[in-house]
């Protein structure tokens, strides 16, 4: 039984963060979705990326920087997605709505085949998610983990960006920062920009994606043309 965390013991703890930020997460422990903080994965300008203890296991817990989140980008981004045509453009509303997004994406991503992290719960500007990696450290991204076999690899994530295609989605920052090199499989992660086909940037979206990791593994060796690999994708 996980032991009960007082609100005093926990400000404590995780003195860092403000005290809107402490509330949502002592929340998402009183819940019982995890039972504390571990370490720090990663500082971003916009989140900061954690593990967190749950039992014998880990999760991820992703905190979006109310403060100093790009809000214009995440705006521009929201806006023409068609879930949220009537979302009025008021800071905190657009970061509750953004992390909202990225648990709709990853779960529907999920339901589609597509190898992601499993959405677990939200709250405010907290994400809950799936800890990929094994019991000692967290995957790498494949920008500093080539993989063994870097063919095949490719071949499974234009299997993946298909899957995404199909259920109607576009990831729309795909590239070697944001894809994990689990096992020689590849993961997709940071889905917040993700957006739906119908919407007018997706066409766009879709080619940077491909561009960007076209480039990538053109460095590794492999002879690629972006038209070639697009017609996959969409075939």
């Amino acid at each position: 039984m996980m032991a009960k965390v007082t609100k005093e013991k926990f400000k404590t703890m995780h003195n860092v963060f403000d005290d809107f930020t402490n509330r949502t997460i002592f929340k998402l422990i009183s819940e019982g979705h995890f039972e504390g903080l571990e370490s720090t994965i990663k500082l971003g300008k916009e989140a900061n990326i954690f593990s967190a203890i749950k039992g014998d296991k880990r999760v991820i817990v992703k905190v979006y920087r109310v403060n100093s989140c790009n809000f214009n980008k995440m705006f521009d981004y929201i806006k023409s997605d068609p879930r949220y045509a009537t979302l009025q453009g008021k800071k905190r509303n657009i970061i509750f709505h953004w992390v909202q997004r990225e648990y709709r994406n990853l779960m529907k991503a999920r339901q589609a085949g597509v190898k992601v992290p499993t959405p677990i719960t939200f709250k405010n500007h907290v994400l809950v998610m799936e800890f990929i990696g094994n019991d000692e450290s967290i995957a790498l991204m494949l920008k500093d983990d080539r993989p063994k076999d870097v063919e095949k690899f490719f071949d499974e994530v234009i299997k993946n960006m298909k899957r995404l295609h199909k259920a109607g989605l576009v990831h729309g920052d795909l590239s070697s920062f944001n894809i994990l090199n689990f096992k020689d499989k590849p993961v997709f992660i940071d889905f917040s920009q993700c957006s739906q086909l119908r919407d007018s940037m997706a066409e766009g979206y879709l080619e940077r994606d491909v561009k960007n990791l076209c480039i990538f593994f053109k460095k590794k060796g492999l002879k690629l043309d972006e038209e070639e690999v697009l017609k996959k994708i969409k075939s």
